[in-house]
């Protein structure tokens, strides 16, 4: 499905398993698209649980809305999506970027959240050094398009040894961001270089929450995730052994199991 939003974004997305089910949104990172979420999905359909995953606006599917994409923008877009399809209440989680959006719809639309699932990503906000590299980053991918990028990044999103030991997943993600359009990925860089502090919001957060990290994740590392959960009351950790940035693809049966086992204990 493709609805168009009054804020512009128009979302390519899936929405799969049975409609009672208890609704999860899956949120992609960057520059990927709703595809990398295909083992968990198939996972949670067979155990009854409704899940949506889109595409971001200007990823893959979903057309650019050109210029500058706060992740404010972003979990408006979603929010909106929930809404589309009349679902009051949904876990949500989101990789890297996405788990960044997924803290922003809580600190946006709380009473939209059931629980949290954030994966390898951080609730800190953007330094200004951090801040310029984004933006020059996005201009060179305006320049340069994505290849460049793409492999540059394979050996960070995936720990090094699984870029050559699964090649099957590592060509999945390189695919996935030589397709992303850069205007998209461009415009979302733009927006997370004003990324905001999520710190407050998800220390005084009451719902349940999953925090995952690869355990050689080197953009988000362990102690970074373990300081997420120490922030969180009602939190655990589970740290997937074999695995970098991106541990949903790299190691999709132990990530399922974490993530079915925190899914049934709601």
């Amino acid at each position: 499905m493709n609805p168009r939003f009054g804020n512009g974004a128009q979302l390519h997305f899936d929405d799969l398993g049975p409609r009672a089910g208890a609704p999860v949104l899956l949120i992609h990172g960057h520059p990927f698209n709703r595809t990398m979420w295909a083992p968990q999905t198939a996972a949670l359909t067979a155990s009854g649980y409704r899940v949506i995953a889109p595409d971001l606006r200007g990823y893959g599917e979903s057309p650019v809305v050109p210029g500058k994409a706060l992740l404010a923008d972003l979990a408006d877009d979603l929010a909106a999506l929930l809404g589309l399809l009349d679902i009051e209440q949904a876990v949500v989680g989101g990789v890297s970027m996405g788990g960044q959006i997924a803290m922003e719809m809580r600190l946006r639309h709380p009473c939209l959240v059931r629980a949290l699932v954030l994966s390898d990503t951080s609730p800190v906000p953007e330094t200004p050094e951090g801040a310029e590299f984004r933006r020059a980053a996005a201009e060179r991918l305006l320049a340069e398009r994505m290849g460049p990028y793409a492999e540059e990044v394979i050996d960070k999103m995936l720990a090094p040894y699984n870029v050559t030991g699964m090649p099957a997943a590592a060509a999945h993600v390189g695919a996935m961001m030589r397709a992303t359009d850069p205007r998209g990925a461009a415009a979302a860089l733009r927006g997370r270089a004003e990324r905001p502090d999520y710190r407050p919001v998800l220390a005084a957060a009451g719902e349940p929450c999953l925090v995952v990290v690869g355990a050689d994740d080197v953009y988000t590392p362990v102690a970074e995730a373990r300081a997420l959960h120490a922030l969180m009351p009602h939190s655990v950790l589970a740290v997937i052994e074999g695995a970098g940035h991106l541990p949903g693809v790299e190691q999709p049966e132990a990530f399922n199991r974490v993530l079915l086992e925190f899914l049934d204990g709601l």
